[in-house]
């Protein structure tokens, strides 16, 4: 939250426990014991706030030049080439219309196993294994043979996502 100020606006709202900051949306989530009902005019107030204060959303300092990690470079091989095209054009809109995001970590030739992270409300989420395994990983396994399982990673410190700074 350090990078983002508007993260630091969110979480001075009680309840709130991460926040996602994505290109075209913001995922934000709230502890057990809060209600949206409460929280929903709190969050809206504060990100109405921030955004007619015409600060950026990201500090100078955020590093947030990092390359997303489903654009295709020339190192990668015609299997991953594959596999980050289809994230990016067939899934990756589907997630980020639940409020989350896909990160492309790997591929293992010998084994066959692509390794994703799943950010936002995807991660963590109960149905974000199905997701995983009877979407993601039927559509790759599908469309590309050498793919033989995918697997989510958790992330300890998402890049673009917030944990209450205190």
């Amino acid at each position: 939250a350090q990078a983002s100020p508007l993260a630091w606006r969110l979480f001075a709202t009680e309840g709130v426990t991460s926040v996602f900051l994505a290109a075209d949306f913001v995922t934000v989530s709230k502890s057990d014991e809060m209600d949206w009902v409460a929280l929903k005019p709190q969050i809206f107030g504060a990100m109405m706030d921030f955004y007619a204060s015409g600060e950026p959303v990201l500090s100078e300092e955020s590093g947030s030049e990092e390359l997303d990690s489903l654009v295709i470079t020339d190192d990668d091989s015609e299997v991953v080439q594959m596999i980050k095209e289809l994230l990016e054009m067939r899934i990756r809109p589907s997630v980020q219309e639940d409020g989350g995001d896909i990160v492309y970590r790997g591929f293992d030739d010998e084994s066959g196993v692509v390794t994703l992270q799943m950010q936002g409300s995807c991660a963590g989420c109960p149905s974000s294994s199905v997701t995983l395994k009877a979407g993601i990983e039927n559509m790759l396994r599908h469309y590309i043979p050498e793919v033989k399982e995918v697997r989510d990673i958790a992330a300890d410190d998402e890049e673009m996502g917030f944990e209450t700074p205190w």
